[in-house]
């Protein structure tokens, strides 16, 4: 790779623009660059899909543990110093930061509450939490996507899991946010690792309060089960329970949003297809599927590399930051025909947009059924779903998420 190209794709991939449409930039490297070093994003890009999925099975040389600490190793230890208890949280083994074997204890405690059986249980509250939100949108004859439903439906299903408060949505949204924004670069800005840092601290004192109340009142509730792991010992010990506890209040809630959002704008763009829907309500989940693959609601996700290691003839190093590039997998034409057009019937879809192997999303189930929920509850009241603004606004304050700013649509 000459000198000018990598130059030229380092200065598109720090621009606005490659974070709200990247999918050009994305084709250039797949075929110029598969395999990118990036120095503004202090990491390799990984675009092309059978890279990609080594990645995803090869956990010996690619791991979860460790990786979202190295986001801090580029200030200097002065500044370091000062960032204890984000490193701390992030060399803490948790749900998202930890590999075989002991991954594989933390997703088994924790696919409790999202196995098929804990799922089904699931389908009457969220239908009631559906109708509650578009019971007001009726009334309005339309509503802000994002705001309402697609944050509104699954911070409820969240605070029902951890049986928190209801008025504790607005608390996750916030440190979810703060939590998420320094995710997708391994380069932040020195002042989002430290309003990190302060939302982990905000948000681990209040979860070890409800943690003391599990204790004494355990429920039927994702936490408690969770608690109860812990009490049996070495199971899971305080550290690794708020470290995931962390995750399913960062995690719990991103993908589904921009699922949502992501299907009602998709959707509302091609009055075509959601008729077509409309008449063939067995035509869901595979359009569900296809919405993943072709606007991936997580872009990349960082990967620590363990050793040495050589992917289609480039040589990567022990201690780098490899990101796997979703967003590119799922448009790469060696495995998807047309990839930039989106194909309901698309077979096979073997998107990535969930990941793979041992790190495949334990909620993906969830955000399925949410989503399916809201889509047939829309198309059972409206006859209309009509957005507002034919602009598109992504929300680029978090790279790592591909979630709209804001989605209105009038409702009939």
């Amino acid at each position: 790779m000459s000198s000018n190209l990598a130059q030229e794709i380092e200065q598109l991939i720090q621009e606005d623009s490659f974070d709200s449409n990247p999918y050009e930039v994305l084709k250039q490297m797949r075929e110029e660059a598969p395999i990118f070093w990036s120095n503004s994003m202090g990491g390799w890009l990984i675009t092309k899909y059978e890279d990609v999925i080594r990645t995803f099975k090869e956990t010996e040389d690619f791991g979860n543990a460790g990786r979202l600490g190295k986001a801090a190793e580029y200030l200097p230890e002065s500044t370091r110093s000062k960032l204890f208890e984000f490193t701390k949280h992030y060399e803490t083994i948790g749900l998202l930061h930890s590999d075989p074997p002991e991954h594989d204890r933390l997703r088994g405690l924790v696919m409790k509450a999202f196995n098929p059986a804990a799922i089904k249980a699931m389908h009457a509250r969220i239908q009631e939490i559906v109708d509650q939100i578009l019971d007001v949108a009726s009334t309005n004859s339309g509503m802000e996507v994002i705001r309402d439903l697609a944050w509104g439906l699954p911070s409820t299903v969240l605070a029902d899991l951890l049986d928190a408060p209801p008025e504790s949505r607005e608390l996750f949204k916030n440190w979810a946010d703060t939590l998420l924004a320094f995710q997708g670069s391994n380069k932040p800005d020195e002042h989002t690792l430290f309003k990190t840092q302060e939302a982990l601290i905000e948000s681990k004192k209040y979860l070890t309060d409800l943690i003391q109340q599990r204790k004494k009142n355990p429920g039927n509730d994702l936490l408690s089960s969770l608690v109860l792991a812990e009490l049996e010992g070495e199971k899971l010990n305080h550290d690794e329970l708020l470290n995931t506890c962390i995750t399913l209040l960062a995690a719990g809630q991103e993908t589904t949003t921009a699922l949502i959002g992501n299907m009602i704008l998709i959707l509302g763009q091609d009055p075509v297809l959601l008729s077509k829907i409309r008449n063939d309500r067995s035509l869901i989940p595979q359009t569900i599927e296809e919405i993943v693959r072709f606007e991936s609601p997580i872009p990349r996700q960082p990967r620590l590399i363990r050793r040495d290691i050589t992917i289609s003839g480039v040589k990567m190093k022990k201690g780098d930051i490899a990101f796997q590039m979703l967003n590119s997998a799922n448009r790469d034409p060696d495995i998807f025909e047309n990839p930039d057009s989106l194909n309901i019937n698309r077979k096979p879809n073997k998107h990535l947009g969930f990941g793979v192997g041992a790190h495949y999303c334990v909620g993906a189930p969830l955000s399925r059924l949410e989503a399916t929920i809201v889509l047939n509850s829309m198309l059972d009241r409206f006859s209309k779903i009509e957005l507002i603004d034919k602009k598109v606004v992504w929300d680029t304050r978090k790279r790592n998420s591909r979630v709209l700013k804001e989605l209105s649509v009038n409702l009939g």
